[in-house]
C-alpha cells in the first residue's frame, strides 16, 4: 500500500542520529522481496530508533516495522479517552519518512491492557470500549498502516479461547467486534489474528486456530491472515514449514511471520524458517522481533540477527546466501 508523508515527520526525525554506512552487506528485505515476497521487517520504537545503529541498519537492510509497544492498548490508552499518541506518531512518522511500511500491533490483548478496561463488568461497556478504541487508533492511521494485529494472543495451547476479560464477558463474541470495527475503520487494511506456540504442525493451539478462524470466516468475520510469531529455540526451525502449510489451509488470504527470534541464532534454524515461508505461497513475509540482541526481550539468549555490537550474524549473512543477494 502506497503511503502519503505525515506532516510532523520532518522534525522527529531531524532528532534521529546521523546515517552510517550500512552494517550488513546486502538488503535482507531487497532479497526477500526479489525472491517473491513482500516484505522483510523488524519490530522497534522512538527509544531504539533514536539510539546507536537501530535507524540505520533497519534504513538499510529491513523493508517494514512492528512498534514494539508503542501501539498496545496500555500505551495509547491508560485512562480512557485519553491517548498518548507520541511514541506510536513517531514510529509511523519515521517509517512513512523512511519508506516502510508498518505493522500495527496490537488492537485488542490480554496483557499490557490498562485496569480501567480489565475492571470492566458489563459486557455492553465492554463491546463499546472495543469498539471505540479499534475506531479512534485505526482511524488515526488510515492508510497508513497496512496490516494490523487486530486480536494478538486469545488462545489457550490447546487451541481454546484464553480467559480474559473479553472471552469472560463476551465469549467469541468479542473477536466478531474487534474485526467488523476494524474493517470498518480502514476497508484496505489487512486484519490479523496473531498467536504465539503455532510453530509445529497439528499442536493443539495450531489445530484450534484453524477451526476457530475457519469457523469465524465461514460465519462472516473479516479475517484477512493469520500472524505465527514464531519465537523459537534451536532445532525447531524445521517445523515451522508444516505449521505453516496447516495455518495456509484456513480460509484466508495470507499468513506471516510476524515476530520471529530463535535462541542462539543457528544459521540452520533461521534459513529453515526463511525457506518455509518461501515455499508457502501464502506466506507474505518475516518480521523478527528487534535488531540487536542486547534489545532482545529475551536477554541472554542472542536470538537475533545482529549481535550485541551490531554486526550481522552469520545467519544474517546465510540467509543472504540463500537468497540470492
Amino acid at each position: 500500500m502506497k503511503v502519503s508523508a505525515i506532516a510532523a515527520a520532518a522534525p522527529l526525525v531531524a532528532a534521529l542520529p546521523a546515517i552510517h554506512e550500512r552494517q550488513a552487506d546486502a538488503s535482507i528485505h531487497d532479497a526477500f522481496v526479489a525472491a517473491g515476497k513482500t516484505y522483510f521487517g523488524v519490530a522497534t520504537d522512538q527509544g531504539l530508533l533514536q539510539r546507536e545503529s537501530n535507524a540505520a541498519i533497519i534504513q538499510a537492510n529491513f523493508g517494514q516495522v512492528t512498534g514494539e509497544n508503542s501501539m498496545k492498548w496500555g500505551s495509547l490508552e491508560s485512562t480512557q479517552g485519553s491517548y498518548n499518541w507520541g511514541p506510536a506518531d513517531f514510529l509511523a512518522d519515521w517509517a512513512v519518512e523512511n519508506g516502510k511500511e508498518i505493522r500495527g500491533h496490537t488492537l485488542i490483548w490480554h496483557s499490557q491492557l490498562p485496569g480501567w478496561v480489565e475492571n470492566i463488568g458489563d459486557a455492553e461497556t465492554l463491546r463499546e470500549a472495543i469498539r471505540n478504541h479499534v475506531a479512534t487508533v485505526m482511524g488515526r492511521y488510515k492508510g497508513k498502516i497496512f496490516h494490523w494485529d487486530v486480536v494478538n494472543e486469545i488462545l489457550n495451547e490447546d487451541g481454546t479461547l484464553r480467559d480474559s476479560v473479553f472471552s469472560r464477558l463476551l465469549g467469541e463474541e468479542f473477536v466478531q467486534i474487534a474485526f467488523e470495527a476494524a474493517r470498518e475503520a480502514d476497508p484496505d487494511a489487512i486484519l490479523y489474528i496473531n498467536d504465539y506456540n503455532l510453530d509445529q504442525a497439528n499442536y493443539g493451539k495450531v489445530n484450534g486456530m484453524v477451526s476457530l478462524v475457519t469457523k469465524w470466516v465461514e460465519a462472516g468475520v473479516p479475517i484477512d491472515g493469520i500472524g505465527t510469531q514464531t519465537h523459537i529455540s534451536e532445532g525447531m526451525g524445521a517445523n515451522v514449514h508444516g505449521a505453516l502449510e496447516q495455518l495456509a489451509s484456513a480460509p484466508v488470504n495470507e499468513v506471516a511471520i510476524t515476530e520471529l527470534d530463535i535462541r542462539n541464532s543457528p544459521v540452520e534454524d533461521y534459513t529453515a524458517v526463511v525457506q518455509a515461508c518461501l515455499d508457502v505461497e501464502k506466506c507474505t513475509g518475516i518480521t523478527v522481533w528487534g535488531v540487536s540482541d542486547k534489545d532482545s526481550w529475551r536477554q541472554g539468549d542472542n536470538p537475533l540477527l545482529f549481535d550485541g555490537s551490531f554486526a550481522p550474524k552469520d545467519a544474517y549473512n546465510a540467509i543472504i546466501e540463500q537468497l540470492g543477494a
